[in-house]
């Protein structure tokens, strides 16, 4: 028993379920041994929200991993090499149908380029991101995350939930 209607073609029975997409992405770091850590963000070259600032990010392809997902768009957007180091933040984001999943990650080098999506990328230090200029809350909600779990030593799993099907219009 479906517990909300759904569209259903009456000729087969076939069920159009509405399901989220994942967006997967990573917030690159760099450290220098003994320096302070910066964080490798995009200035995004495509709407919405062309000419703000993001982490590289973007939809999970089918037959692939939200790990693969994550270095593949980061490739894409940055040109960067990264290594995994744990999931750090899964943001649902109700009015859209996405759940948005970062993972911390190493740059493997500072040899990275901007991808066609992106007109600069840049490395900013904890107090030099452009918070205000922030393409998304999903992406300002996981980089205050990392920020303040920096500051205390331990990074932990974050988790959020955006809604604004019921914003005025």
């Amino acid at each position: 028993m479906e517990d909300r209607e759904r569209a259903v073609c009456s000729q087969c029975g076939y069920i159009d379920y509405l399901n989220p997409v994942n967006v997967v992405g990573t917030i690159p770091v760099w450290a220098e041994a003994g320096g302070a850590p910066t964080i490798l963000l995009c200035l995004r070259n495509i709407e919405p929200r062309r000419g703000f600032w993001t982490l590289p990010a973007g939809f999970q392809e089918m037959g692939e991993t939200t790990q693969d997902g994550a270095i593949r768009e980061t490739w894409e957007e940055a040109g960067a090499r990264v290594e995994l180091q744990g999931l750090f933040s899964i943001q649902e984001v109700l009015h859209v149908g996405q759940v948005h999943l970062f993972y911390r990650a190493r740059l493997m080098d500072l040899d990275f380029a901007p991808g066609v999506e992106t007109i600069e990328n840049r490395l900013f230090a904890i107090e030099e991101i452009p918070w205000d200029d922030l393409a998304f809350h999903t992406v300002r909600a996981t980089l205050r995350a990392w920020a303040d779990d920096h500051g205390e030593g331990e990074f932990r799993l974050h988790s959020g939930t955006i809604d604004r099907s019921h914003r005025a219009v």
